[in-house]
């Protein structure tokens, strides 16, 4: 792509705006923690783990602004708990941010006041998280093109590649994976109503991958699996409970139930960081809930009268005997998922 999904250079952190896809390719360069905060509710950045990675490099952000001002000591820690907080505040159901910003939170309580070299330790964290994600999307490409036949129709949801995170991808890079392997893969995408993820991003992406794709109605994905040949349903996860059950992008959960009725395995991709072992179910899992305009109106225009009443989940809940296997980094993890995942990552 002309530009990464998330890149930093010392103060700003540097972000492909994915408002302006498919038709605009525009890297927005956020100055202040104010500005980023703003760039990932409004989802110029999106995608768990893209959002993580964004507010790890946004906590070092908020260093050099402060350090500009020539803020030391327990000022200075103070200032950037506050940062913290205002970056985990910014979406509630994407786990990965949370799990982020714990590890920048980490560096912050070891710090000494007055330590000079704390803006640097915040920086090597936020790199090493950054790479992280690169090396986890390609095990789990790796894992997930296993599942697939040599020649594989695949139906997925939302935008889950390298839009979405910092390296090939959760879902989508199991297909680029599938694709270097050598194997043919085409990619049925839902448009992903109301923000359009699928018809926006993922046909955009595919496109620059040159990998076939075609794009589908949400309403018509029950369709297309009593009709056309469909191998598996791949999708990406903003949070796992424990138990298996599974937040993502709205209307991952109705997806799950037609692939079931129509015997195709339901597969889910996230690294460790979308894992939640403290929660027991999915019912335990905060969903954000959206402004009505983006339900009544699309890309600015009115879809509905004027006052017409709109309820807006971004996520739903997957209940985990819906998912044929989880495909993480360490492997592809089935039923019981609680006693596998805790065998996992202990």
């Amino acid at each position: 792509m002309q530009y990464p999904t998330v890149d930093y250079e010392q103060g700003a952190v540097l972000l492909l705006d994915q408002t302006r896809l498919p038709h605009e390719v525009v890297q927005l360069r956020c100055t202040t923690v104010e500005e980023l905060v703003e760039a990932i509710r409004s989802l110029s950045v999106r995608g768990a783990p893209a959002i993580g990675v964004a507010a790890a490099h946004g906590v070092t952000l908020a260093a050099d602004r402060l350090l500009e001002r020539g803020m030391d000591g327990p000022e200075l820690l103070a200032e950037l708990q506050e940062a913290v907080d205002r970056l985990e505040a910014s979406r509630p159901t994407a786990v990965n941010l949370h799990w982020a910003l714990r590890r920048m939170r980490a560096v912050l309580e070891e710090a000494v006041p007055g330590g000079g070299d704390l803006r640097e330790r915040l920086h090597r964290e936020a790199v090493a998280i950054h790479e992280e994600d690169v090396r986890l999307c390609e095990a789990m490409g790796r894992h997930g093109a296993e599942l697939l036949p040599e020649r594989a129709v695949v139906l997925t949801h939302c935008n889950t590649g390298a839009l979405a995170t910092v390296g090939i991808g959760t879902a989508l890079g199991v297909v680029y994976a599938a694709v270097e392997q050598g194997k043919q893969v085409e990619v049925i995408v839902d448009e992903t109503r109301p923000l359009l993820q699928g018809a926006r991003l993922n046909t955009w992406e595919l496109a620059e991958h040159g990998i076939a794709a075609t794009l589908i109605c949400d309403g018509a994905a029950g369709w297309t699996l009593a009709t056309r040949r469909v191998d598996a349903v791949l999708v990406g996860a903003d949070r796992i409970a424990r138990n298996g059950d599974v937040a993502n992008k709205i209307g991952t959960y109705p997806l799950a139930v037609l692939a079931h009725r129509h015997g195709v395995p339901f597969y889910v991709v996230a690294p460790y960081s979308t894992l939640d072992l403290d929660l027991a179910t999915g019912e335990e899992i905060p969903i954000e809930e959206r402004e009505a305009g983006e339900v009544t109106a699309c890309r600015g225009h009115a879809v509905a009268r004027d006052g017409t009443a709109a309820f807006n989940p971004a996520f739903d809940v997957t209940p985990h005997e819906l998912i044929a296997g989880i495909v993480t980094e360490r492997g592809v993890v089935r039923e019981p998922y609680e006693e596998n995942f805790r065998r996992l990552y202990a």
